[in-house]
């Protein structure tokens, strides 16, 4: 018997770890059911509305922190469609200004349209987290790129959220984003009933 049949064999093995893998044991391993009766029930209606400060960090292709950013957010909401303006300070001096117009749904799916955002994204919030899947694209001056965003919402017990998204171009992740968000101190002393 020739060599060929047990190359295509271990490349065969080693595509269906690599699948499994990322179906089951990663990032994208995650499924909204999976925090359906977790911690605190995240609303983005209440959560994500008001003043919000936000921190983090974006890694790049190879791991490495590659921006530091500071946010301040504003969101309203009339019934279940918000708009939540955002501008941000990287740590390169550049200021971006977005807005985004999320629609909830009676049963927790969610549409997220903004103008970078190519199309509709989608999500879900169940329990303490919040999923949004969306295509960006980058400005020019960031190569002006397409790529497909995973973004998951964590809401902590102290009212923080943890935002950790993943990028990805044709598949393979280019950038990862770690955040928090909390609301601003006036509003964090409100929630709180301080």
């Amino acid at each position: 018997m020739s060599f060929l049949p047990y190359v295509l064999i271990g490349v065969c093995l080693a595509l269906v770890a690599v699948l499994m893998k990322s179906r089951y044991v990663s990032f994208w391993a995650q499924n909204p059911d999976d925090y359906a009766n977790t911690g605190p029930d995240f609303d983005i209606r209440e959560r994500l509305n008001g003043p919000i400060t936000c921190e983090g960090i974006i890694y790049g292709p190879t791991g490495r922190v590659s921006s530091r950013f500071t946010a301040h957010f504003d969101a309203s909401w009339e019934g279940n469609v918000g708009v939540m303006k955002e501008v941000f300070h990287y740590d390169s001096g550049n200021v971006q200004n977005r807005e985004w117009r999320l629609t909830l749904g009676n049963d927790g799916a969610i549409k997220a349209e903004a103008p970078d955002v190519i199309g509709v994204g989608s999500g879900q919030q169940k329990g303490s987290a919040v999923l949004l899947n969306y295509r960006i694209k980058l400005s020019e001056e960031a190569g002006g790129h397409v790529l497909d965003t995973t973004d998951w919402m964590y809401l902590l017990s102290n009212g923080s959220i943890m935002n950790r998204s993943q990028f990805r171009k044709f598949g393979i992740k280019v950038a990862e984003l770690v955040a928090t968000m909390r609301p601003a101190e006036p509003a964090r002393q409100a929630l709180a009933g301080e």
